[in-house]
Parts: structure tokens; sequence; C-alpha cells
């Protein structure tokens, strides 16, 4: 196994206490599609991502995240990253295994640092997909997952040292330091991000869509259907995607982007951007302001699943 583990981002799992509503909102307005399901739980995938589903529901009496599922290129990688886990003292929530979920595969899971299941898996089926074709505004793939964080140098520290990811910007504030890290696990800008924030939850998860059109017609879908837009349209400088960040029913951010900026490894150096600066948060200049009040809309509840293994 390199230094690198990890290929890629799978699928974000939540727990919802209303399933019904949250499902509606994403096999409906959000555009994802229902793969599988069984007894309150539904499998959703994303019509241009081989990815056998993006994001799972389960119905709960607590919201938190279930899991975070990242990709692996080989059994061999994941029992060697076991084995390392194991060694640095990370608590196992089960050993390398052959997985019951739609796809299979064979994984190990684990809990970061602060307590979230995170998952890491190989050999899982790919599904049949296709191309997302001119002016559908659905998403292609689940893009990045950002979690809040009341200790983020060590939540960021936990990706270095034991997945491997790498960090390709921050984001500071003059009298609060810096807030948010992005880190990258292949080419792309960031398939995972750590900010700052009071407590343990989900900032929020990004979708990709085809292009700027498509990312525009479903951003205004959402705004003609009265879901409750945090923030956007606009385009941010770290990343250079597009941003239009909205609630869903159970008050998860959750964002249409587009555009996500590539990296060369072999010549990235990582910069550290003021967002208090206009064109930092926003290139375009479209998007509302973002302030304090902005910010707290992606605080979101408490992670109540810390060092708590979801049931599947």
């Amino acid at each position: 196994m390199t230094d690198r583990p990890i290929t890629h981002l799978r699928h974000v799992d939540l727990a919802v206490p209303d399933l019904e509503t949250e499902h509606a909102f994403y096999t409906g307005l959000w555009g994802l599609t229902e793969t599988a399901s069984d007894s309150g739980v539904s499998f959703l995938a994303a019509e241009g991502s081989p990815e056998q589903y993006v994001v799972r529901l389960r119905k709960a009496a607590d919201k938190r995240i279930d899991l975070i599922a990242f990709g692996a290129a080989s059994r061999a990688d994941v029992d060697a990253l076991a084995g390392r886990l194991v060694a640095d003292g990370v608590r196992l929530v089960h050993e390398p295994k052959d997985l019951d979920t739609p796809g299979g595969g064979y994984g190990v899971r684990f809990f970061d640092a602060e307590g979230r299941t995170v998952e890491v898996s190989a050999d899982v089926a790919t599904r049949t997909h296709r191309r997302i074709e001119e002016r559908e505004s659905i998403p292609v793939r689940l893009s990045h997952v950002v979690v809040n964080s009341a200790d983020p140098l060590a939540t960021v520290a936990f990706y270095e040292k034991h997945l491997g990811f790498r960090v390709s910007d921050m984001l500071m504030h003059p009298h609060m330091g810096t807030m948010m890290w992005f880190l990258r696990c292949n080419d792309w800008h960031h398939s995972f991000a750590v900010a700052r924030g009071p407590h343990a939850a989900l900032h929020h998860a990004s979708f990709e869509l085809r292009g700027l059109d498509e990312y525009m017609r479903g951003s205004g879908r959402l705004m003609r259907a009265g879901i409750e837009k945090i923030w956007g349209p606009g385009r941010h400088l770290a990343g250079n995607n597009t941003f239009s960040y909205f609630l869903d029913p159970q008050g998860n951010t959750v964002e249409y982007t587009t555009e996500l900026e590539t990296v060369d490894e072999d010549t990235w150096h990582p910069s550290t951007y003021d967002f208090t600066q206009p064109e930092v948060s926003d290139q375009w200049g479209t998007a509302n302001r973002m302030d304090e009040f902005v910010a707290k809309k992606s605080f979101n509840d408490p992670d109540k699943g810390l060092f708590v293994a979801p049931p599947l």
C-alpha cells in the first residue's frame, strides 16, 4: 500500500428522523435516483456516477452522519490500511470483511479523531450509469463532503496521517485564524474538507452538475420551489468551483456545484486565502454576502453519532 490509500469519495450516509420527507426531497427536487431500499433505509444514486449510491438515508430518532465512505484500489490496500490503523491505535468499528451493502465489496470501518464512522472499501461493483445530457440539471456525482470540527487541527492531522489526504488550500479570517482546510485524495482540488465549528457535525455535502447551464438550472429549480437558499449562486476562489447552498428538510446543508478544479500534484502549492476579501468567497460577486448569520446556517445540529457505529 502507498502512503495514499484512498482513491476517491464514495458516499455519505445520513440518519434522519423524518425519512419520508427527506427521501422525497432527494429523489424529487435534488435529482437522485433510489436504487435500493429496505425497512427504513434508502440508497440513492447519481445518474452520472458509477457508484452504487452516493447518499444513504436511514430513519432514526437522532439526526447524525452515519458514515463517510471512501474507495481504495484493492483488498490488499484495505487490509494494509486496517493494519496500520490498529498499529497507530485507531479504534476499528469492524475488521476488513465482505460488505453486504449494494455492490458488495470488501471494507473496513473505523472512527476518526472526533468519532465519525469512516469506511474504506475496494471491489465494490460499479453501477450502470449514463451520460448526463445538456440541460439535464441533476447530479453527475458526489463532489465532496465537508465536516464541522471543534478540533480541526486534530481532524485534519488524522486524515493526513492515516488516510494520506493532502491540503490543497486553506481559508482564514484575520481575527479568527484558519477556518477551513480543503483536502484531496486524488487530483480533484478537494473531496473532503474540515471547517472550524462549535461542534462536530455535517457542514455540507456537495454534488457536481454537468456544467454551468445545468448548475444554474438546478439552482433555479430549488429556488422556485421555495427551498431555503443559504448562499449563492457564485464561484469560490479556492477550488474555482461554483456554489449554491440549500438546506434540506432536516436542516443539512447541500450544495450544487460544477467545474471543481483539478491540480497537478508535482507543481501545486497550498495557498491561504482571507475569506473576508469578497473575491475569495465569490469571484463573480453574484452571491449574497457571507456573514456570521449565513455561516451559522451550516453549523448544523451537534452530531449525536460520535463514537457510536451505525447499525448497518
